[in-house]
Parts: structure tokens; C-alpha cells; sequence
């Protein structure tokens, strides 16, 4: 009897929910394994998905949104051991895991923390409600894999923004089995959509694209690329989040900061009653 030949895994994009090869069909080497090498096209794929789902998952009640993200929670739980094995260390996965967990408990308490009722003159009620950006743009950044990733994607969407992130070139395994995760955990199709390969490629094209709504560049370390990606963006006034400092800890508390910087504040007026 002949000696079985491994099955060998290509590691696939992550849009509206499905695992598509890159159109281009390009592919890179990581750890010996298959990427998938995200184009210009692939971009624009993943927007349009993320711009679908964002009715959806924005109209979502906030408590639903709180149980799907401690779903996720479970799933990446119960897969510790596949993400020690791709290298990630035993304690950022549990880090990852409990981040979850964390945003997943804010989901239907932020809007009493940042909306409120604003003193007016006048026989009138004021009422200040957060809503979500919409669709954001997101570079990951390159470490930690997995916690960093976690970090960046949990705030965008628990408040009901849909998120395009460009995974690290160089770190992207966690970030496609992270997408196997969010894929058996109850998260609509589109609401998280994972592009591997070139930042260069990728991140220039959702910068400018007049469709996303804000863009993260946590994961930029090159500020001349920083700077170019800011222009890009400013010509539909997108939200930008500037790359975070080299010595920034992951592992610390990470505050309500990425959450309420990705929101829009919606104010009503309505006259009181006598």
C-alpha cells in the first residue's frame, strides 16, 4: 500500500461570509502554506459586501451584536490548540479570547455611556444617541497575529460597523483561521471580510474608495505611506485612525477609545409634554 499524500491547505480569502480564491488566482507562500494574494479587485468585492451587510448588522438590537461577538468568544476558545500550532503563544490566544468577551459585554452599555440627555433652553427634550460609522477600512497590524487582529476588528463591529481588514503579509495564517472562526460563530456574511497579501496592493484602493466610511491604519509602520493613505482618504472626508505607536501594548486595557472613534452621534430634539 502506497504512503498517503497530504491533503495540502490553501489559505483563502474572507468575503460575505465565503472563502473565495483570489480573482487573480495568485497565491504567496507562508510557513509553507498557500495564501491567497488579495488584488484591487478583491478590495472592491469586499466592500461591496461589507456596504450590504451593514443595514443588517447595524439594525441589529445591541444585545444580539453582544452575544454573537461572546460566540465568537466560545468558537476561538474551543480552537486554542490550532492557533498554538500555527505559532501564536497560548497566552495571546487566551488574551484574544477574553477581548472578545470584553467588547462583547459593552455591546448594549456604550450607548448609555456616550449618548445621554443635554440640558437645552426651552420646553424641550435633547437626546444624544451614538450610531455606527458604517463601513471601515482596517490595516492590522503585524504583532501581536492574533490579539492585534482581534483588537482592531471587535470595536469596529460591536457598535454595528462592518469591517474590509487587510491582514500583516507576513502574519496572515491567524488572521484566515480567525476567519474560519467568525464563520461557524453566527456572524452575518459581510460584516468581517479578511484580504491577505501586499498592504501595498490592497490598502491604497479602500483609502480612496468612496464607499468606506472610515479607515484604521493601526497596522501602518511607514509614515510616508501613512501620509499618502490620509490623502487618499480625505477626498470623501473618511474617519482616520493614525498608526498606532511602536510601543503600544496590546495586552493592556484597551479603554472605549477604538469604539467611540468609529461612531456618529445622532441628537434629536422633541418637545416636552405639559
Amino acid at each position: 500500500m502506497s504512503e498517503r499524500v497530504a491533503v495540502r491547505k490553501t489559505y483563502k480569502l474572507f468575503i460575505g461570509g465565503k472563502f473565495p480564491r483570489s480573482e487573480s488566482g495568485r497565491s504567496y507562500l507562508v510557513q509553507d502554506a498557500n495564501v491567497s494574494l488579495a488584488s484591487r479587485k478583491d478590495a472592491r468585492d469586499a466592500v461591496v459586501a461589507a456596504r450590504a451587510a451593514v443595514k443588517g448588522w447595524a439594525g441589529a438590537t445591541a444585545y444580539n451584536r453582544g452575544q454573537i461577538l461572546y460566540r465568537v468568544a466560545e468558537m476561538l476558545e474551543g480552537r486554542r490548540e490550532q492557533f498554538v500550532a500555527l505559532g501564536v503563544p497560548g497566552d495571546e490566544v487566551d488574551a484574544a479570547v477574553d477581548r472578545w468577551v470584553w467588547y462583547a459585554g459593552w455591546s448594549d452599555k456604550l450607548a448609555q455611556v456616550y449618548g445621554g440627555a443635554n440640558p437645552v433652553a426651552g420646553p424641550y427634550f435633547n437626546l444624544s444617541a451614538p450610531e455606527p460609522t458604517g463601513v471601515v477600512a482596517v490595516v492590522a497590524p503585524e504583532r501581536p497575529a492574533l490579539l492585534g487582529l482581534v483588537s482592531v476588528i471587535a470595536p469596529a463591529v460591536v457598535t454595528g460597523n462592518t469591517v474590509v481588514v487587510a491582514a500583516s503579509p507576513t502574519e496572515p495564517l491567524a488572521a484566515v483561521t480567525l476567519a474560519e472562526v467568525l464563520a461557524t460563530s453566527d456572524l452575518p456574511g459581510g460584516v468581517v471580510n479578511i484580504l491577505t497579501g501586499r498592504l501595498s496592493e490592497t490598502v491604497p484602493t479602500l483609502a480612496a474608495h468612496m464607499d468606506v466610511n472610515a479607515i484604521d491604519l493601526t497596522g501602518v509602520t511607514d509614515a510616508e505611506q501613512a501620509a499618502d493613505l490620509e490623502v487618499r482618504a480625505a477626498e470623501n472626508l473618511k474617519r482616520v485612525l493614525r498608526p498606532a505607536p511602536t510601543d503600544h501594548d496590546w495586552f493592556a486595557d484597551p479603554g472605549l477609545a477604538r469604539m467611540t472613534a468609529l461612531l456618529e452621534t445622532k441628537t434629536v430634539w422633541h418637545p416636552k409634554g405639559v
